[in-house]
């Protein structure tokens, strides 16, 4: 039986404006990542998140980001590698200590936005990712997009990597996704992105926007918790799988 983990993120209310139903989510889920109050969030709507997740069993992992919550994290700065590292393990450092609170703990690390994206072809701020990581854990999971610089240099460094793919996102045909500055970015359409979840478990690969087929060998597969009528989206990614003999575990 394929099986495929179900990833969303979460967390992400910041002055007490949410961007995601968290609730409905955790509901449907099997792993959350939880903001770190660099891109969003907030240490109270934080904790309330991983709280839900616990009480769920949804696994919370650290959704690591640029320090930039004026432009959601969705920016690419230039930062020193060593810095960027000191950032990460702290960020994942802090949820850690508020999992740990409500029993349970970070099991893997996701980074956010313009910083998942950087880390696909620049090396050094790839390597300041990855040391971040490594120095919270040497056993700890990051979850990344296949094929970028930042998978060879996590395994190089002895972290298992999860492979990931987006169910609504769209892809260019070499593996990136389209970015957000273009209309057909994101996808809403809920059949559709049932589809290409049907697509990744069942093939490991995803079309791109110009109909080649994409190996992607994702083990996870995420749901921007902001995205439109999200909780709709993944309810129809729920009940294609589960129609489709598809086992969604963490």
């Amino acid at each position: 039986m394929p099986v495929i983990d179900l990833n969303a993120d979460l967390g992400e209310t910041t002055n007490g404006i949410a961007v995601a139903d968290d609730h409905a989510m955790v509901q449907l889920v099997t792993s959350a990542n939880v903001a770190t109050g660099f891109h969003a969030g907030e240490p109270h709507t934080i904790a309330a998140t991983v709280r839900a997740a616990a009480e769920r069993g949804v696994s919370v992992g650290a959704h690591i980001g640029y320090n930039d919550p004026a432009n959601f994290g969705r920016t690419a700065m230039d930062i020193d590698p060593g810095q960027l590292a000191d950032e990460v393990l702290y960020q994942i450092g802090a949820l850690d200590a508020l999992a740990r609170r409500y029993g349970t703990q970070v099991t893997y690390v996701k980074p956010h936005g313009a910083l998942y994206n950087t880390i696909v072809h620049h090396s050094d701020q790839a390597h300041g990712v990855i040391d971040g990581i490594h120095a919270f854990s040497a056993d700890i999971p990051v979850m990344l997009l296949p094929g970028g610089v930042a998978v060879d240099i996590a395994e190089t460094k002895g972290l298992r990597v999860i492979r990931e793919a987006f169910a609504d996102r769209n892809y260019n045909p070499d593996g990136t996704l389209v970015t957000r500055t273009l209309s057909n970015a994101v996808v809403t359409d809920p059949e559709f992105v049932a589809a290409r979840v049907r697509q990744v478990a069942e093939t490991g690969s995803i079309t791109a926007i110009d109909g080649s087929v994409v190996t992607v060998d994702a083990e996870s597969v995420c749901v921007h918790g902001d995205s439109p009528d999200s909780v709709a989206l993944t309810q129809s990614i729920v009940e294609a799988l589960r129609t489709d003999g598809i086992e969604i575990k963490s």
